[in-house]
């Protein structure tokens, strides 16, 4: 198998690398330790992103007709990789490239495509996704938060929890039930954030401020247009979204760049010649690589046109691992004499490593989807 990029891969990393020279502040290093969600990489993602889109570096991926170019999947992560290694100046527009986008696409009507595509594509639009309960965390299925339907409209009640980007966003990826129990009785909303009934609150915390928030919906009247797909569809369509999501996020790129940072601190302060030092950063060194191999075959997967199977879930268990691995190599090595800033580097990655087991699914939540559907364990019987 040959793991090398070809003459004109090479050539758009370079030309991202470009862009990133050129329109990243002088400050960025702090800006970008606020968080995606924070208030000031969310305003500068806004004034970012579309210098990436008129370049033709924020949805190639996408099809023509939608903003994109129609380019192959693998584009989507070289840039990718180069945003996250950078402190991601997307900010929380990554999700609509990685994964709203093309679930509008694949699955909403013409008319949410119109309305919706058009804005992501310029680099002009903040989403949240409303998954997450406070009795329904990482069991989806679970989920209280009701949409009764009203004629040719929806009444939504109910609350989400550790929602990033709320505050901020424009409109939310919601899940909903309209049915009874289980998956079956779940649907997916379109809803804008300004919405009357809608209040959100921000959650302190560890991984910035701004990323994490309580969003409460009282009798929130919505069109029945706002409605992805049809009423019991919504679990099809998320198992297909969140393929994309587990994945799109290039943090390996992040944890080698970081890892990169950590052993030019040691070495200048000529403590990296203690062998335990070095064993430990190679260690880190080759969960960074295992992550980026995994992913890149999930990758592989998608550009040959061949459906999504629990090979995500391994590549996220192997990404969040390479997380923790630098950050606990940080922790022990570095302590609080890293001399960059004023707030430590590896102090800084181990809060977003903290995140990172717990988005898109948390880790334990994988490490169950990778016994019963790639090793083929038996579910614990139930009464």
């Amino acid at each position: 198998m040959d793991f090398r990029w070809s003459a004109e891969q090479d050539a758009l990393r370079e030309r991202v690398r470009s862009l990133l020279r050129r329109e990243l502040p002088d400050d960025w290093d702090a800006l970008c330790r606020h968080g995606p969600g924070s208030k000031e990489q969310t305003e500068f993602s806004l004034r970012f992103c579309p210098k990436l889109a008129e370049a033709g570096l924020l949805v190639p991926h996408w099809p023509r007709q939608w903003g994109g170019d129609d380019r192959p999947a693998w584009e989507h992560f070289i840039i990718g990789e180069e945003l996250w290694a950078a402190g991601e100046p997307r900010g929380p527009q990554y999700m609509n490239v990685n994964f709203i986008g093309q679930t509008i696409i694949r699955f909403g009507s013409e008319a949410q495509k119109h309305h919706y595509l058009p804005e992501m594509a310029a680099g002009q639009a903040i989403w949240c996704q409303g998954f997450s309960e406070p009795s329904a965390g990482s069991d989806l299925a679970a989920l209280r938060t009701r949409a009764e339907p009203r004629g040719d409209r929806y009444l939504i009640n109910g609350s989400k929890v550790w929602t990033s980007y709320a505050g901020l966003a424009k409109h939310c990826f919601l899940l909903a039930r309209t049915g009874d129990s289980g998956r079956s009785g779940i649907a997916i909303f379109l809803v804008p954030m300004d919405t009357p009934g809608i209040t959100v609150r921000p959650i302190p915390s560890l991984i910035g401020d701004g990323d994490i928030h309580e969003v409460f919906f009282d009798d929130v009247d919505v069109p029945a247009d706002c409605r992805l797909g049809e009423e019991g569809q919504a679990w099809s369509i998320i198992g297909w979204a969140l393929s994309h999501e587990r994945v799109g996020i290039a943090r390996y790129a992040f944890s080698r760049r970081v890892l990169d940072r950590m052993v030019r601190s040691l070495q200048q302060d000529g403590r990296f010649d203690d062998p335990i030092v070095r064993f430990r950063a190679g260690q880190a060194l080759a969960a960074c690589e295992a992550a980026r191999i995994l992913v890149y075959r999930v990758v592989d997967q998608r550009a040959r046109g061949l459906p999504p199977d629990a090979g995500s879930n391994l590549a996220r268990v192997a990404v969040i691992a390479a997380d923790h691995a630098v950050a606990d190599f940080g922790n022990d090595f570095l302590g609080d004499s890293y001399s960059g800033t004023a707030f430590p580097l590896h102090l800084a990655h181990h809060e977003r490593a903290i995140a990172a087991g717990i988005a898109s699914g948390a880790a334990e939540i994988q490490l169950n989807l990778v016994a019963f559907n790639h090793l083929g364990l038996p579910r614990e019987a139930r009464a």
